[in-house]
């Protein structure tokens, strides 16, 4: 109940918009994501950011980079169930997309980082992603390289030590430029009807009638971006799988992973997950935390049945499966040419000051 009358104050207070929308708690992925007050957006900052991005400097090993998981060729992400970190060991859940990550109020499926920086700063030291031993240890190799020292020098000024949350605030920036607009669906929102087929307005009215949009809503598809009922730092949570018993939950061993419960250790929290965003779905397979399940109608089956205890017809599945596709937006630019599935030999030749 608590939920719906949040939506419903939501709704409430929305802006009027084309009468497609109208009364639903949809928007167009806005042309500019939310930039927090204490890390400002600028040129430098962001160009930065790109090189740390697609430097395998920043592993153990040296041999990973964020792009080798998140890849932002493939969606932002590595289409495997669980990715391969600097040390050889597989990651304890599924590399979710980078694509649109600005939107986010808290970050990991458990919600236990409260901002970018603060996600990305755990990430870098993580055992089972880039395993680097401390912040020293980042910072002093950054330090090794000429280049590094003058970009840093630029955006954050001149000071003795190179401060490791500067690398976060950096990659950061980066970031936050990953968006997607301009998708069927916005252009849909904003009054274009024949943006989407007669299939997928089918697929969009049996989604919200389905109850898909009980969580799946607003610009990112995934509830409450920073500033909308929500602040930074508070998370929009739901319960995965809602029902017990079905067959899927040994199938795709959907009870394994505990969830928010990890970080908190409240019982209230076991099985609660920040809600995804669907937007550029189906581009992200494999789906769910654990990367179980292969295939979108697979995936939007399964979630009518744990969280509603529906079992949806072919025909639902395809029209439902038919508006997701809707969600696809344009891929990022990156210093002026759009991010391909040659992203990475493509940076190396954007950024030689720095590589």
């Amino acid at each position: 109940m608590k939920f719906f009358l949040t939506v419903a104050a939501i709704c409430l207070s929305l802006p009027v918009v084309p009468l497609q929308a109208a009364g639903m708690p949809f928007r167009p992925l806005p042309a500019e994501a939310p930039i927090p007050a204490d890390n400002p957006q600028t040129e430098a900052k962001i160009a930065l950011g790109k090189a740390l991005f697609f430097d395998p400097a920043l592993s153990f090993s040296g041999q990973l980079s964020c792009n080798s998981c998140h890849d932002l060729g493939r969606a932002g992400e590595d289409g495997l169930s669980f990715s391969t970190g600097a040390l050889g060991q597989l990651t304890e859940r599924s590399t979710p997309t980078l694509w649109n990550v600005a939107f986010q109020t808290v970050y990991f499926l458990d919600g236990r980082a409260k901002s970018l920086e603060a996600a990305i700063a755990e990430h870098l030291l993580a055992a089972d992603i880039m395993a680097m031993p401390n912040k020293a240890t980042v910072t002093g190799r950054l330090l090794t390289q000429l280049a590094y020292r003058t970009a840093f020098t630029e955006v954050f000024g001149r000071q003795k030590i190179l401060a490791y949350e500067q690398v976060a605030q950096a990659l950061a920036s980066f970031l936050r430029t990953l968006t997607t607009p301009d998708s069927d669906f916005d252009r849909y929102l904003q009054g274009e009807k024949g943006a989407l087929s007669p299939l997928a307005q089918l697929g969009f009215k049996t989604f919200v009638e389905r109850g898909c949009a009980a969580c799946h809503f607003w610009v990112n598809m995934a509830g409450p971006v920073p500033g909308l009922n929500f602040k930074q730092g508070e998370g929009f949570y739901e319960l995965f799988p809602t029902l017990r018993g079905t067959v899927y939950e040994q199938k795709y061993d959907l009870l394994a992973d505990l969830g928010r419960y990890r970080v908190t250790g409240a019982d209230s929290d076991r099985y609660m997950w920040r809600v995804q965003s669907l937007r550029n779905i189906a581009l992200t397979a494999p789906y769910f935390h654990n990367g179980s399940v292969a295939d979108l109608p697979a995936a939007v089956r399964l979630m009518s049945e744990v969280q509603f205890g529906i079992a949806l017809t072919s025909a639902e599945v395809e029209a439902i499966v038919a508006f997701l596709k809707t969600l696809t937006g344009k891929k990022p630019i990156l210093s002026g040419a759009v991010i391909d599935e040659n992203s990475e030999a493509m940076s190396r030749e954007l950024v030689p000051s720095v590589r």
